[in-house]
């Protein structure tokens, strides 16, 4: 792969957990505003329902992967035509089950997210979603359906300490 090269990855739903009435415990989720200080506001809602939810000793992992994912909505998902003044064409959901936690962000985009095929770890864009394979235990995306328009990019974060 050349050093500056993108691939595209496709659609994986593989490693979410299931969702049904038994297993799914919290949930929560903001509205993000289409500028690059909604990174901090994500973070910000990150450390508050983390801590609502006694799983602050994993902030620091969680809110990198958080910050590489809401950045990539912003930087690569939203069209300059964005309208500004019906509902955020960003949003951040955290997910709490039994034993995991799900970070997703939905954006308006029906591309995949590309990682970036580069020998360079010191260049300054194009590591994101190197980090969030890094820090997440697995991750991917998918397409939405029905009225929702865009895609989901979430991480998974298995909880081992939990009890």
């Amino acid at each position: 792969m050349g050093t500056n090269g993108s691939t595209m990855l496709v659609p994986l739903r593989q490693g979410l957990p299931p969702v049904g009435p038994d297993d799914a415990s919290s949930s929560a989720s903001c509205a993000l505003p289409p500028r690059y200080e909604a990174v901090r506001g994500a973070r910000k809602f990150t450390r508050s329902t983390l801590c609502q939810w006694n799983l602050e000793n994993r902030f620091d992992d969680v809110a990198l992967v958080v910050s590489e994912l809401v950045t990539n909505a912003l930087r690569h998902a939203l069209p300059a035509d964005t309208p500004r003044e019906n509902e955020p064409p960003v949003r951040l959901h955290l997910m709490h089950w039994n034993g995991r936690l799900v970070c997703a962000v939905r954006d308006p985009s029906h591309h995949g997210p590309a990682a970036r095929a580069s020998d360079d770890f010191s260049a300054e864009s194009g590591r994101g979603l190197f980090l969030v394979d890094s820090f997440s235990d697995s991750w991917g995306w998918h397409p939405l359906a029905g009225t929702l328009h865009g895609k989901v990019v979430w991480a998974l974060f298995l909880l081992r300490d939990e009890r």
